[in-house]
């Protein structure tokens, strides 16, 4: 529970109130391709990427189109199931054997009305998911596709070595072929 942990102290909560928080992490295992979250479906967890890798993917025109990848201390989630209670539209797939904390919508939310501290590292948590999103969103409209997979091997070291390059073409928005191009340049 490690890096769960660092996660959660990261965003500002006390070590105080980590007994509070921690008996309603729930741990699951879940095997290389297990999918976490299915599209169309409505799913009122958050998970904390204990040990693994991750990809959220939705498919358009018959192709798998990666918009995140994570590893571990990684937030997953379906952001329209948690806030909405409505059906995702994301898929998140594990790519490795994994190791994850779960913590149901309804437990946290009582958690949030009961402590401010709680409350307060929720909302820090939100926030620092919004950033990432938009940092990526200027980062592709922005950036060239070399600049995009040159940040990304600057903030994602671990993540390079453990996922498929298709998949990492698909994050960056560009073909395998480009990507491999870009490699090489680089090399």
């Amino acid at each position: 529970m490690e890096n769960v942990i660092k996660k959660i102290l990261s965003l500002g909560l006390p070590e105080e109130s980590l007994p509070k928080l921690l008996p309603l992490l729930e741990k699951a295992e879940f095997s290389k391709g297990h999918m976490l979250i299915k599209a169309g479906r409505t799913e009122r967890s958050v998970y904390l990427l204990e040990k693994g890798v991750a990809r959220a993917f939705c498919h358009k025109d018959d192709k798998e189109i990666n918009f995140w990848l994570g590893a571990e201390s990684n937030i997953l989630l379906s952001y329209n199931s948690f806030f909405l209670n409505t059906p995702g539209y994301e898929n998140i797939e594990l790519l490795e054997d994994s190791v994850l904390y779960k913590i149901p919508h309804t437990a946290l939310q009582n958690l949030y009305s009961t402590d401010l501290e709680l409350a307060n590292w929720g909302r820090r948590l939100a926030e620092s998911e919004l950033i990432k999103v938009e940092e990526c969103f200027i980062a592709r409209q922005f950036k060239t596709a070399k600049e995009c997979y040159e940040d990304f091997i600057k903030t994602s070291p671990d993540i390079l070595q453990r996922v498929q390059l298709g998949h990492i073409a698909s994050y960056l928005g560009i073909s395998q072929v480009t990507l491999s191009r870009i490699r090489a340049e680089i090399r």
